[in-house]
């Protein structure tokens, strides 16, 4: 009884993963999928920059850039689960690093937009 339930419990998990899982087969959903991941890479980047640049004068609520931030690793999470990486890069890890202030992460993140074709809806890092 017990491996009964085993088998089924993995079969779930297992069913689970293939139907949360997203395809990368589509060239048109895969395009759509990296430009709303560089939009909101190149919102998150605005607001954080105008956060900590000297004309915070009308920046954005830090409470807006961690919604950016948050919105920006969830499209990362997509690209990841659909296997849209390219060049060797972990655009998750390398979006979550930038969120959290790193650079050259950052540089890697924006790298991803200018080689998918979506260069002009980030800015250079830093």
């Amino acid at each position: 009884m017990i491996t009964r339930t085993v088998k089924r419990a993995a079969a779930l998990v297992v069913a689970a993963a293939l139907m949360s899982g997203c395809s990368s087969d589509d060239p048109a959903q895969a395009k759509e999928w990296q430009q709303d991941y560089c939009t909101k890479l190149g919102s998150w980047q605005d607001m954080a920059h105008a956060t900590t640049s000297s004309e915070s004068a009308g920046a954005p609520d830090v409470g807006d850039t961690e919604s950016a931030g948050h919105a920006v690793i969830d499209a990362s999470k997509r690209l990841d689960r659909a296997g849209l990486e390219h060049g060797g890069t972990h655009i998750l890890d390398d979006t979550a690093n930038a969120v959290g202030g790193d650079i050259g992460a950052e540089s890697r993140a924006v790298s991803y937009c200018d080689d998918s074709g979506f260069e002009t809806l980030v800015r250079s890092a830093g």
